[in-house]
């Protein structure tokens, strides 16, 4: 009944859904994300028996060797097509055959079950006779025990293994327990299981119907994507243009401007450099004149009549001949003026470069200006497209009759769960009869090892070897009597017990083996896939239900494969074959129409001027205004000399050290301040001369780095001008094509995305059937296999374990009452001496 009920409950959902288009959710663009709500389900998709299962294992490891044989889908085709009508021709060959094949897979079960009628029939019949025989003093009866020579032994021997055979009943009994509480717990648990299963259905119904309003609402942000992008077409088409030509035009402004701005550099750097020069000839000049003073002072001072006298004579003649070192060492009045290439670059300078350059820099950023001025008109009607492509979608949308058939379902659901809860107290009432029943099973087996337990305890603790079997104590009769009290109860109730053991062993054993085991390998399914099975006349059931259709290839197994996966219906039924929702959600007509309106996307940035004919003629002027050559080497040569021919402090302090030598007078006090004199010409004015004249050398040295190579600079600056130029009047064109290509993509792109995450949605994601799967697998293979079908198992493991031992318990205990019960009489032996 639960597989059943399980397959018209996947049928429903199958039927109701046929029209539908079903939902999934993915990613989108770079930009975009799409991404379907998660659905959270309550029932879990394992079911786990915990540390009880190792036993339910066992169970299954005895059916396994009880019942090889592999699962019979022949037999089971031939039984279903025959609808188990097997009233009428029996005698055919064919059925014959069919029933000797049942016969030979349940040949194990039969076996054991006709062994269990055996003992059910045998044990009362051997108990009777057991009974009668032992009233007329046969049988152990006779209360009357010969002495044997291996009695000790024997006794042992009994009680030993009738307590082995105690310990085993004792398990069986345990399992029997064990399953008897398990199959009540797990039933309490039914009522749970069962609203957490239409829990779950509700919520796959309920929540279908807002995944798909849910996709079809993400055309908005999809929509207002493609809106904002439309209107920052300036930044994202113009810009993108802009961006491509870049690097082509930009250095080249870029070089221009550092063109006029070394132009204006080269200037003050001449200008500086002549006014220098005009001021260090001038310090030269005075420098010149201070040491010819100098000079004319001493020569006057040397001739003082002093000097004639010797030794006097020699010093005035070194000092003499030493006054010719005291002259000017540079020569700057060679050098040749500047005033020349100053006047080329005021100029050149009489035309404003940097302007031009501006000029440039404006037309060239000026392009996404000109794009979004051109396109006003072609962008809302593009935006017109779109906003019908959003209606189209709209329209899929209502077409699709999600609501009628999803409240119809709903209220199967509602149906199928009132009767399920109106028939759970009943079930749940005869459970506790069962349980009772049971426990009663147990019980009276737990009754029958525990006489022999106490017999074996009260036998073995009051048992005297020294006493003779009429004077054994009472301890040790006792536990005789316990003995026998356990066999004539395991007599009374062993076959009713067996009987228990039988019924549910056949049944137990064959659901396990017939519809748990294929269900899970999935067997089942493909039985019930079989052409023309289920109907004579169609091919494939589940699809002529769901389609009227049967040459559908759908199958059982794999809708529920797709539904285990937790896929869409659409994708599991196949609907496509009743709403093909590629036909009607058309990417690529979609896509080219709104490509069409962007083909009409005409963009003409006009005629780019980087740099005129006037700039570039100031470019030429500069490249002839000679300051690439000025021969730099004289004016670095003529910095790079000392101001005086000799180190004025050296002479003065000579000149000063040899007037010490001198005696006092005119000459002596004359000659020391001329070289106190040449001293302050040091310091105020070789000492500042020396300083401008590094510094001009230094300024030399960078306006002959700046001016070398010149003229290749602007050659190479204006060829690149040429080059860019060209490049905007022979490629802007494909490059506008290009950019206007992608721009359209990008926008186009977001609807292709959107549109094919709508299309991977509607036919994987959304209304995914896990629940179903779920709910099917809840009903058979965890209320039908665990809940109920392995506690039933394992019960008539354990119970018919326990009761096959009952049979050598009462052979054994029969025996060693023997030795504990006290006897009548005895055998008594005379001493010969």
């Amino acid at each position: 009944m639960a597989l059943v009920l399980g397959f018209l409950l996947l049928l429903e959902l199958c039927w109701d859904t046929s029209a539908l288009g079903l939902l999934s959710s993915t990613e989108g663009s770079d930009v975009l994300e799409f991404e379907l709500p998660a659905t959270n389900y309550e029932t879990k998709d394992t079911y786990k028996a915990g540390p009880i299962g190792v036993l339910f294992q066992m169970v299954h490891v005895f059916l396994g060797v009880v019942q090889p044989n592999a699962f019979p889908e022949d037999i089971l085709r031939k039984i279903l097509q025959k609808k188990f009508d097997f009233s009428t021709e029996y005698e055919k060959p064919e059925n014959v055959v069919l029933t000797l094949k049942i016969i030979y897979y349940e040949i194990g079960i039969i076996i054991c079950a006709v062994l269990g009628l055996l003992f059910i029939f045998l044990m009362p019949l051997v108990g009777f006779c057991f009974g009668v025989c032992r009233c007329c003093n046969k049988c152990g009866g006779e209360m009357h025990q010969r002495q044997k020579k291996n009695g000790t032994f024997l006794r042992k021997y009994f009680t030993i293994t009738l307590l082995v055979i105690c310990i085993f009943i004792s398990v069986g009994i345990i399992y029997g327990f064990v399953a008897n509480h398990h199959l009540r717990t797990q039933i309490e648990k039914t009522r749970k299981l069962a609203d957490s299963n239409f829990k779950d259905l509700r919520t796959l119904l309920n929540g279908t119907p807002a995944q798909i309003n849910y996709v079809l609402s993400q055309y908005a942000a999809t929509k207002k994507k493609a809106f904002s992008d439309l209107d920052n077409i300036k930044s994202l088409l113009g810009g993108g243009i802009h961006e491509q030509l870049r690097p082509k035009v930009m250095p080249v402004l870029d070089n221009i401007k550092a063109m006029a701005e070394a132009i204006k550099e080269t200037k003050e750097a001449l200008v500086n450099l002549n006014n220098t020069l005009k001021e260090l000839k001038e310090s030269t000049s005075r420098l010149n004149t201070s040491l010819s003073d100098v000079r004319r002072n001493v020569e006057q001072s040397l001739g003082d009549p002093m000097c004639a006298v010797p030794p006097v004579a020699t010093t005035c003649n070194n000092i003499r001949v030493s006054l010719g070192q005291l002259d000017d060492n540079t020569d700057l009045g060679q050098l040749p003026s500047l005033d020349q290439q100053i006047d080329n670059i005021n100029d050149v300078l009489r035309t404003d470069l940097s302007s031009l350059v501006q000029e440039g820099y404006k037309s060239f950023n000026d392009i996404p200006e000109m794009v979004q001025n051109q396109t006003t008109n072609i962008i809302s009607d593009i935006k017109r497209t779109l906003n019908s492509v959003g209606s189209d979608i709209e329209n899929i949308g209502q077409q699709i009759p999600i609501q009628d058939k999803l409240s119809n379902f709903m209220g199967y659901i509602n149906d199928t769960e009132t009767y399920i809860h109106r028939n759970l107290p009943t079930l749940e009432e005869y459970d506790s009869y069962r349980w009772l029943g049971g426990l009663v099973v147990c019980c009276v087996l737990t009754l029958v090892v525990v006489f022999y337990y106490l017999g074996l305890m009260c036998g073995t603790c009051g048992y005297d070897r020294h006493a003779t079997p009429t004077r054994r104590g009472c301890v040790s009769n006792t536990g005789g009597v316990f003995l026998m009290v356990g066999v004539g109860v395991s007599f009374l109730f062993c076959w009713v017990l067996m009987t228990i053991v039988v019924l549910t062993f056949v049944v137990g054993g064959n659901v396990e083996k017939l519809v748990c085991e294929p269900y899970q390998n999935r067997r089942l399914f493909q039985i019930l896939d079989t052409p023309y099975l289920l109907n004579e006349n169609w091919k494939y059931y589940l699809s002529g239900m769901v389609f009227n259709n049967p040459d559908i290839n759908l199958t059982f197994e794999q809708v529920y494969s797709d539904c285990k996966e937790n896929k869409g219906i659409y994708t599991t039924l196949k609907l496509e074959n009743s709403y093909n929702i590629s036909e009607r959600l058309n990417i690529q007509e979609h896509a080219e129409n709104i490509n069409n309106e962007f083909q009409n996307l005409n963009v003409s940035v006009g005629n780019i001027v980087l740099l005129d004919e006037a700039g570039r003629r100031n470019l030429m002027d500069f490249n002839s205004s000679g300051v690439d050559a000025i021969d730099y080497n004289v004016y670095l040569a003529e910095m790079g000399k000392a101001p005086t021919k000799v180190n004025l402090l050296s002479f003065a302090n000579d000149l000063e050290a040899k007037a010490d030598h001198l005696p006092q007078g005119s000459l002596k006090q004359s000659l020391k301040s001329n070289a106190q004199a040449l001293r302050t010409i040091h310091r105020d004015q070789v000492v500042p001369l020396e300083q401008s004249m590094s510094t001009t050398h230094q300024s030399v040295r960078e306006l002959q780095h700046k001016s070398g190579g010149l003229g290749t600079k602007v050659v190479h600056v204006i060829s690149s001008l040429d080059s860019a130029q060209d490049f905007l009047k022979t490629r802007i064109s494909s490059v506008i094509v290009e950019e206007s290509k992608k721009y359209g993509n990008t926008v186009i792109g977001y609807f292709e995305r959107y549109l094919q995450w709508v299309k991977v949605s509607i036919t994987e994601q959304i209304a995914a059937c896990k629940p179903v799967a779920t709910a099917l697998d809840s009903a058979v293979d965890v209320f039908l296999c665990s809940y109920i079908i392995d506690p039933m198992n394992l019960f008539w493991f354990g119970i018919g374990k326990a009761t096959i031992f009952l049979l050598p318990a009462i052979i054994f205990a029969v025996k060693l009452a023997k030795y504990y019960r006290r006897m009548d009489s005895e055998d008594v032996y005379d001493d010969i001496l």
